[in-house]
């Protein structure tokens, strides 16, 4: 590693940590004001799908569904370009369906069939929340203790922030500009849970190591010298993860737009937490080569004892990696 150019990561961890403070209080300020705008799959509300002869292009469609006064319908394709689905508020009776497709007839240049027309219950959307919530709340339990148990209790705090850091900023992404959540973007922030949590334990786990066998350097010289040795892996899982969900996100159609975005964000966001937020946690809680070392064997030999003191200088030059 001596020909390792070492980066100091840690000399910015103050104006990282600054940041990530202003993006969590702006994502809990958002949440608080303009909460999330929950699709059909949370609130309830009517499916309406219609069949084309001719590939229809779904801004038209959308216009045509406002100019009748259906201001909040989503509009996108379903199975196929000539297949459309229309998801609408909570309103619903027998005839929504005839009133969308007698609007979609009137501009139509070419026939709609009507394939079918079905309510979404608002109970449903209601357990799906709390399921939702619970869900994510028992993940972060179960990493938490996992970690601790990997690892040691401050590691396992600091990847708990990192993850709570983590969905607080995509959840307000989403507030922030209206964006519609579904269970798709739901099951993009737990995706994001497991990809932070991979990213943070890599991090943690050269961290501990370094700590056990460098001989000299402070806490901050280690960490840094740890995230450098993990940059190039990080780096390629990102970019490469990056690169697929930028093709999701644009050849993948609306209808799991929101799931590629959402988890763009996370994968950008995990990177950055697993170096600066779990990282800066570590640092705050104090962590020290003593945290790390496994407790020396109390075993003696009845008269081959050593001499006071220096059974527990060899266990700790061990665990140190001392020869």
């Amino acid at each position: 590693m001596s020909d390792l150019k070492i980066i100091n990561f840690m000399s910015l961890r103050k104006i990282a940590g600054a940041l990530s403070m202003a993006l969590v209080l702006g994502a809990l300020a958002s949440l608080a004001i303009n909460q999330l705008q929950f699709g059909l799959d949370f609130t309830g509300g009517t499916l309406i799908e219609v069949g084309y002869e001719q590939a229809p292009n779904l801004v038209n469609v959308r216009v045509q569904l406002q100019d009748a006064g259906f201001d909040d319908a989503v509009v996108q394709n379903f199975g196929s370009e000539k297949e459309v689905l229309v998801r609408l508020g909570q309103t619903f009776n027998d005839k929504v369906g005839q009133q969308v497709l007698s609007a979609l007839q009137s501009s139509a240049t070419s026939s709609v069939e009507l394939r079918r027309s079905e309510y979404v219950g608002a109970q449903v959307g209601e357990e799906l929340t709390e399921q939702g919530g619970l869900g994510m709340l028992l993940a972060l339990g179960i990493v938490m203790i996992y970690v601790a148990l990997r690892f040691q209790i401050k590691f396992s705090v600091g990847a708990v922030v990192a993850l709570i850091h983590d969905v607080l900023i995509v959840l307000g992404i989403f507030s922030i500009f209206k964006l519609d959540f579904d269970l798709t973007v739901l099951a993009a922030i737990l995706a994001v849970i497991g990809y932070s949590l991979n990213d943070t334990i890599v991090v943690s786990d050269r961290i501990r190591e370094n700590f056990r066998k460098m001989r000299k350097g402070t806490t901050i010289e280690v960490i840094n010298e740890s995230l450098t040795q993990t940059l190039g892996r990080t780096l390629v899982t990102s970019i490469t993860t990056l690169l697929v969900l930028l093709a999701l996100l644009i050849f993948g159609g609306e209808l799991i737009h929101g799931f590629a975005l959402a988890l763009m964000i996370g994968v950008l966001v995990g990177t950055y937490s697993s170096i600066y937020v779990a990282v800066n946690v570590l640092l705050l809680l104090g962590i020290t080569k003593e945290d790390l070392i496994v407790p020396p064997k109390e075993e003696v030999i009845e008269g081959e004892g050593f001499e006071e003191g220096e059974g527990f200088e060899q266990d700790l030059e061990a665990d140190l990696g001392r020869p």
